[in-house]
């Protein structure tokens, strides 16, 4: 009986014993159930997910940016082309400050003072300049108020004599050197002001980093270190140093192309950038456009900076890298690098003696009119070369942040469109010619004036109030003596629809199609609409109530040079790839315009105006010059202003065509007409190329 109930206890014993290991065997499995669930989810469905967190702790990827690249121009010396750069690439410095290297007062004011002398003096002496110019010009205007209502006769006399006797007073010794010690202390106030901005960065204690300035020079680099080093009885000189690759040494010290020893100062060091450099600074400008950088790259913006930015920039490559143990870079296998391409190279069509020169004197002409702004274009009429293109005011595109008018960028040679006034006679001429409405000996009775409908007033010619009506004249004598009643007559010959073909056909309504960017395709919607006005018509004849870009105008000029074909303008001469060889630019013929008779015939007449119209001005001495004038009143709400928009175009020489020459000055203030104004211009640069070019004369 008690042997039964000891056996049936240890039943019940084993039973939950039983249990216990059942439950335990149940979470065993379930917990590898839940680990082997978790691991096929790390290693199969997020495999992807943790392989590329792995392979970004281990490994690094770079951008290689390739170089951009460069522009040339070429300049003729004895028939031989040498190349000049326009637009390249130049290591400048970072100057940076390293705080917790500076633990001496004396050595943060050396530091600051040097930082002023070579970063912040030319500055700080213009700013003195310009405040002491500020004053003088308050003085005048306080002593010129005095004058207010005073006659005018009694107010001009004291005007006069206010005037001399600020001069007289500016011409005293005494006076002058008081105004240089105030200059001198007024500076020393600058001078404090900027060092003291300087001791809280040098201070800064722990900071191992502080940018002071970018776009340092190699010449003003080197004299920071001069004025960091001098003392102590040595001085030293720019001369002194040289730069290698990025590192400032002594010239002495300099064993091999590539190395030297690195001259350190504590506290100062500097970093090399590479920026767009343009060693022409301001001539072509408008032609280069700039480059600026967004997000860390480089864009080219304007210009041929602009319009060729996929050719210049190139593709930038890649490197990827491991990090080893140390977390020492390691280079993977072949396959992981790619080599950047660099930009290619764009030689242009720009004679840089001709550039240089031609600018140089549309800038005095424009200070001799006290004009506004101008414009010069030089194309080869056979091939469409541009030889030449100047326009004012430019801008230095190495400093292309301090133009505040963002319209300055702006090319005016292609931008702007402006009615060209009596130049575009010359292309009415040659359709009239071509079309066979008129020969040269085609004669009309030139009344002076006439009355078109859709105009409240007669539309005379230029000379009408001096001259009259010429009577009965022949065709040269329209271009001879501008006739704008003889460019109606021209237009009428020819009728609405073919005159306005031709129009087309010259070029304008459309764009040249010119490598730059911002070209405009000017406007001749009032004769190309499908009723055109009578009036606009007429007008249009003689240059206005259409407008055209410059470089259209000059085109059409240049068919007529080219025997009648129109060739398309182009800057660039040949693209220069990076494994060195070259694509070179072909003329391009965009059209036959007239018939080659017909443009000798309208050259004959062009000669014409320079021998005996209103460019004798642009004669030169054993040549034959054809050209054409135009003085157009500039449109406003009103109808026309007074200001006028000169211009001359000239073929040169007329018998063999070497280049086509326009030059352009708007708002003109000292003349009155094209002829005293854009035709001597013209030709000094004319005189310029022929004797460059050595053309033999030919008379």
């Amino acid at each position: 009986m008690i042997l039964e109930k000891w056996r049936k206890k240890e039943r019940g014993f084993q039973k939950r014993g039983n249990n216990r290991i059942n439950f335990l065997i149940a979470i065993v499995f379930l917990f590898s159930l839940l680990i082997a669930c978790q691991l096929f989810c790390l290693q199969v469905i997020s495999y992807g997910d943790y392989s590329a967190m792995a392979s970004g702790q281990h490994e690094v990827e770079s951008k290689l940016l390739p170089e951009r690249g460069e522009i040339f121009i070429q300049e003729n010396k004895n028939s031989e082309e040498i190349f000049y750069p326009f637009a390249i690439n130049k290591e400048y410095a970072l100057i940076y400050v390293i705080p917790n290297q500076i633990n001496d007062q004396a050595v943060s004011e050396k530091i600051a003072s040097a930082l002023f002398e070579v970063l912040d003096r030319p500055t700080a002496e213009m700013e003195v300049e310009n405040l002491f110019k500020q004053k003088d010009l308050a003085e005048l205007n306080y002593q010129l108020s005095l004058l207010i209502g005073l006659p005018a006769e009694e107010r001009a006399v004291r005007e006069k004599e206010v005037r001399k006797n600020l001069d007289i007073l500016h011409s005293d010794k005494t006076w002058r050197a008081t105004q240089a010690d105030d200059k001198k202390t007024e500076l020393e106030k600058k001078k404090q002001e900027k060092i003291s901005g300087y001791y809280p960065i040098l201070n800064k204690g722990n900071d191992p980093y502080e940018p002071i300035q970018k776009k340092v020079g190699e010449e003003e680099l080197k004299k920071l270190y001069a004025i960091l080093l001098s003392g102590s009885g040595k001085d030293y000189k720019t001369s002194d140093f040289i730069l290698r690759s990025g590192k400032i040494c002594f010239e002495q010290d300099s064993v091999t192309e590539d190395s030297c020893e690195e001259v350190i100062i504590p506290g100062i060091s500097q970093e090399m950038e590479s920026y767009r450099y343009y060693p022409e600074n301001n001539i072509g400008s408008h032609l280069l456009g700039f480059v600026r950088t967004e997000n860390g790259e480089n864009s080219g913006s304007y210009g041929l900076e602009g319009f060729f930015n996929k050719e210049l920039s190139g593709v930038s490559g890649s490197l990827k890298s491991e990090f080893g143990a140390r977390r020492n870079i390691i280079i993977l296998n072949g396959r992981e690098y790619v080599a950047p391409q660099n930009g290619k190279d764009l030689v242009l069509t720009i004679d840089r003696s001709v550039e240089y020169f031609a600018c140089q004197k549309l800038k005095e002409a424009l200070e001799q009119e006290e004009a506004e702004k101008g414009d010069v274009v030089i194309v080869d009429p056979t091939t469409g070369a541009i030889i030449a293109m100047c326009s004012f005011p430019d801008f230095d595109p190495n400093n292309f942040s301090s133009v505040k008018e963002m319209s300055f960028f702006n090319n005016p040679a292609i931008f702007e469109q402006y009615e060209p006034g009596s130049v575009f006679k010359a292309v009415t001429m040659a359709a009239a010619l071509d079309a066979g409405n008129v020969v040269p000996t085609t004669i009309y009775n030139d009344t002076g004036s006439v009355k078109k409908k859709g105009w409240n007033q007669p539309i005379k010619n230029s000379d009408f109030e001096t001259k009259g009506a010429h009577g009965w004249t022949d065709m040269s004598k329209i271009l001879e003596l501008s006739l704008n009643v003889g460019a109606i007559f021209l237009r009428e010959q020819l009728g609405e629809k073919p005159f306005v073909e031709y129009v087309k056909k010259f070029g304008f309504g459309e764009k040249t199609g010119v490598e730059l960017e911002g070209e405009s395709s000017g406007d001749i919607s009032n004769v190309v609409r499908k009723k055109p006005a009578e009036i606009d018509l007429d007008t249009a004849s003689f240059g206005q109530a259409i407008t055209v870009t410059p470089l259209q105008m000059v085109m059409s000029y240049a068919a007529l040079a080219n025997g009648g074909v129109l060739m398309k303008p182009f800057l660039v001469k040949e693209i220069i790839n990076e494994d060195g060889s070259r694509d070179i630019t072909k003329s391009n013929e965009v059209r036959r315009v007239v018939s080659e008779k017909v443009a000798n015939l309208t050259i004959g007449m062009l000669i014409n105006v320079v021998e005996y119209g209103h460019a004798k001005k642009a004669q030169i001495p054993g040549y034959f010059i054809g050209g054409k004038t135009g003085t157009a009143q500039i449109p406003d709400k009103s109808g026309y202003s007074n200001d006028t928009i000169h211009t001359f175009i000239a073929i040169a020489p007329a018998n063999d065509p070497k280049f086509v020459i326009l030059t352009k000055i708007n708002k003109p203030k000292k003349s009155v007409f094209a002829e005293t104004s854009v035709v001597p211009l013209a030709k000094e640069i004319m005189d310029f190329m022929l004797r460059y070019y050595q053309v033999p004369k030919e008379r």
